[in-house]
């Protein structure tokens, strides 16, 4: 099934690509964004987090079903074709690509932008957050705008 804004027309999106096998910055990302959902208690219905795979090789319907939740069972975990993907990412100021490196799982692992954007209930930007950036921060950040 093919997502876009309008799936989401009305709420705020907090919007963050990433990939699963991402040793720090993506599980670090998500679980902020999870804390920023708990804090935000009831208003936690007008927003609706989506984590962006830039590894759709690897980040299946499946894996991401099985890794998305273990952060919060609000965020919904999406990905496509290489080629969707790669569209995708040339709407958001975005860059990713593959780094070849023996270590890491397959052989490769991912360089990309770790900023969490905001979109407001149009779907236009509002906001992006640079990766270390307190939860309470964006919580903050998030409690005025709603």
């Amino acid at each position: 099934m093919v997502r876009t804004e309008e799936d989401f027309a009305g709420r705020w999106m907090l919007v963050f690509f990433g990939f699963t096998n991402c040793p720090d910055v993506c599980p670090t990302t998500l679980s902020e964004v999870a804390a920023v959902m708990d804090g935000l208690g009831d208003d936690a219905a007008k927003v609706q987090p989506i984590f962006i795979t830039i590894d759709p090789e690897r980040d299946t319907p499946a894996a991401l079903a099985e890794y998305v939740p273990l952060f919060d069972a609000s965020i919904i975990g999406l990905t496509g074709t290489p080629e969707q993907i790669a569209a995708t990412s040339e709407t958001f100021p975005i860059f990713f690509e593959r780094v070849e490196e023996a270590a890491a799982p397959d052989g490769y692992t991912m360089g990309h932008t770790s900023h969490l954007f905001l979109f407001d209930p149009d779907a236009g930007f509002a906001d992006s957050w640079p990766y270390g950036t307190p939860a309470e921060e964006i919580l903050a950040d998030l409690e005025e705008r709603i």
